[in-house]
């Protein structure tokens, strides 16, 4: 069994993967800086408290002593070195410049061996090619809808993070729509700020889209058919013939997934993962076995 961590902008999960399962799940709410975030408190942590939670809950694991660790999380990061570049970015900028890898392995216990970190967006598409929507497939892509948007190009589980057949860096959000940065379209930011009301969250958004707020319906509509036009030339290039859908904001997916399916035009399966969560931890334990 595998010790895997998996941490997100509001929370860290830990977990033991066993092949397509996972033995247990810890979970500890990890509250974020910066401006990105949506009616919680906002405030810079120090990195000392980042790190601090994130080791408790893998402390909480019980995980075996000398393990190797794989750790999802978002970029800006040097996932080689484990060192954290999240300068200005609106999230964990107090790890800007942290070594992430030696902070962790001096605070969990019993201490592991070596901890080994990817893109979270690469490791839910690792799981989903193993175990979920893109099984099967020799060219699969993935996405993660939420705060940003993350994703992963494989051609036979392999992550593609450069050439001609895929975005810069194999990055999804480096890509512009109408000019514009495309997570200042597609993402929880991009929808809330162009429907203009306070004091909602995008659920809320989805929801009245679904009954009758034209307002809603038309910010959601444009924001994805926007960004499946935008994916759809590079997913064509790639040859993928899945897209599998993860991130909190699938939860809206009766209101988004019609529009994002439109703007790709089609020529492939558009699918919702059933467990975003779950993919990128089971994603996350491959390279500590590589």
């Amino acid at each position: 069994m595998i010790p895997v961590l998996e941490i997100g902008g509001s929370h860290v999960t830990a977990a033991l993967a066993d092949g397509p399962d996972l033995v247990r799940r810890e979970r500890r709410r990890l509250p974020a800086d910066g401006p990105d975030l949506v009616r919680r408190e906002r405030r810079r942590l120090p990195a000392e408290e980042t790190l601090a939670a994130i080791a408790a809950c893998a402390t909480r694991l019980g995980a075996p002593a000398g393990a190797t660790w794989g750790v999802a999380l978002p970029g800006p990061f040097d996932y080689a070195a484990g060192i954290g570049r999240y300068r200005d970015v609106g999230k964990f900028d107090a790890l800007d410049g942290v070594d992430v890898g030696a902070a962790l392995r001096a605070r969990i216990t019993p201490p592991p061996a070596a901890l080994r970190f990817l893109n979270d967006a690469i490791a839910f598409g690792l799981g989903e090619w193993a175990f979920g929507a893109a099984s099967g497939h020799d060219r699969a892509a993935a996405i993660t809808l939420g705060t940003g948007v993350g994703s992963a190009f494989l051609a036979y589980g392999v992550p593609v993070t450069s050439g001609p057949e895929v975005p810069p860096e194999g990055r999804a959000d480096l890509l512009t729509i109408d000019g514009r940065p495309l997570e200042q379209i597609a993402s929880t930011r991009g929808v809330l700020t162009a429907y203009g009301k306070p004091g909602i969250d995008v659920a809320q958004v989805a929801a009245r889209a679904v009954t009758g707020d034209a307002r809603a319906r038309l910010v959601l509509d444009w924001a994805f058919r926007k960004l499946g036009a935008a994916l759809a030339p590079w997913l064509r290039r790639f040859g993928a013939t899945v897209l599998v859908a993860g991130g909190g904001m699938t939860g809206a997916w009766e209101a988004i997934g019609g529009p994002l399916e439109e703007g790709l035009g089609g020529g492939l399966s558009l699918v919702v993962s059933a467990d975003t969560e779950r993919s990128a931890l089971l994603g996350a334990a491959r390279p500590a076995v590589s």
